[in-house]
């Protein structure tokens, strides 16, 4: 297939990203989009539903936005309190799928405009996304751990400095029980150790594999390699390497994987509706099963925990399956606007948590849990004041870090839009 500049795309602002919002783009729901599976000579779409969900938005995804949302809920929730939902560590997972999907989409986007991806341009944006946010966080937990005597906080100043080095999940896989012994009040940044060396790593490969090969055979590229992980998982397994497994890159990698070949899937074939239509249809029927799924194995699968065969069959095959039902739900979201679950996780309040505060949310929640677990407080307290003190720190972070340097990156984006590493 010809790799036509022509197809319009979502912006490559960079606005979407890993815990960070569910964007695939930046044009707003409000305005009428223009197809993104077809050239820009195409006829208008028809009038109604049904034209809508020939021609899906362009711009960001509500529903991505809220899927985002929940996926956040569902990891706090457990952090919170894993015996009522024992496998909401899942929520990272459909982290994973997003990321993989959304990236993806945005380096496309790029490639159809400029016939090329430029890596410092995509590196800087990451940095200024993700880095300062983190970088405040680890700024008040290496404070509290040098200025005060909080138990919570005690010796935190290593964990901070560690977490801003995004290799986390390298010394969780490195040493069991290093989730409570060496990083304390910042485990939870293992995912993001996960998704950084991920982006290290996957705009080269893509940039590469788009230079030499046709579009096609760069899905088929991914397709395999997407199964390479699962392989690795099966070689490593035993019952001493489950810290190993979750933490590696190289463990990991398909639930991204899998996101980046639905984003190539859709991409490839956008000039060719009958097929997207095809692809609309089938993951219409089968979403619903996988949105149970996966809130089945939220609710009542210990991931994490060993049990009877669950564990080796969750450390083997179990991300690659959670991969493929994350991408099934997705590809509802973006494909069928129209979808019942697109219109339930596209609500305002969900898809507004899941644009500006799940990564905040997600980075603040398990320090302030760590102090509120110190206080011997009753359940529905130390709940109260761990969901009220994310809330506010993501929105204070939102407001005062995440959004001015938003709107700075957007501004810069002419001055680095013709650079390339």
């Amino acid at each position: 297939m010809t790799l036509s500049p022509r197809s319009p795309t979502p912006s490559t602002d960079g606005t979407a990203d890993g815990v960070a919002d569910g964007t695939v783009g930046t044009t707003t729901a409000t305005a009428t989009p223009p197809s993104v599976t077809s050239p820009a000579s195409d006829p208008p779409a028809p009038a109604g539903a049904e034209g809508a969900r020939r021609h899906p938005p362009a711009g960001r995804s509500a529903g991505v936005d809220g899927l985002r949302a929940v996926a956040a809920g569902t990891v706090i929730a457990y952090h919170l309190h894993s015996e009522l939902l024992p496998g909401g560590s899942i929520g990272v997972d459909v982290f994973f799928g997003i990321s993989g999907f959304v990236i993806t989409r945005l380096l496309l986007a790029e490639f159809d405009r400029t016939r090329e991806i430029s890596l410092r341009r995509f590196y800087v944006r990451r940095f200024l996304r993700l880095g300062p946010a983190l970088m405040l966080l680890c700024a008040v937990v290496a404070t509290l751990a040098l200025a005060t005597p909080l138990k919570a906080f005690e010796g935190q100043w290593l964990a901070a400095l560690l977490a801003m080095t995004y290799a986390v999940n390298l010394i969780r896989a490195a040493q069991p029980g290093a989730y409570d012994h060496v990083m304390g009040s910042l485990p939870h940044t293992w995912s993001l150790g996960i998704e950084e060396q991920f982006y290290l790593l996957w705009p080269f490969a893509l940039r590469g594999l788009l230079r030499r090969v046709a579009a096609r055979t760069v899905v088929i590229v991914v397709a395999v390699l997407c199964l390479t992980p699962t392989a690795i998982r099966f070689a490593l397994w035993d019952e001493h390497a489950a810290h190993r497994i979750y933490n590696g890159i190289d463990t990991r990698a398909d639930e991204l994987l899998i996101g980046c070949l639905l984003a190539l899937l859709l991409w490839h074939l956008r000039e060719n509706q009958a097929a997207l239509d095809r692809i609309r249809t089938w993951a219409g029927r089968l979403v619903w099963p996988a949105a149970v799924l996966i809130g089945i194995a939220a609710w009542k699968m210990p991931i994490t925990a060993w049990v009877d065969g669950w564990t080796p069959a969750w450390y083997t095959v179990g991300f690659l399956c959670v991969g493929l039902l994350t991408a099934t739900v997705i590809a509802v979201l973006v494909l069928d606007e129209f979808h019942p679950l697109t219109l339930l996780l596209a609500l305002p309040p969900l898809a507004w948590i899941g644009q500006r505060l799940s990564y905040g949310l997600y980075l603040w929640h398990y320090p302030i849990l760590a102090y509120v677990g110190t206080l011997g407080l009753v359940p529905q307290v130390r709940v109260m004041l761990v969901v009220t003190g994310a809330v506010l720190m993501a929105g204070l972070s939102y407001r005062f870090v995440e959004r001015p340097l938003q709107r700075r990156r957007q501004r810069s984006a002419p001055a680095l839009a013709g650079s390339s590493a």
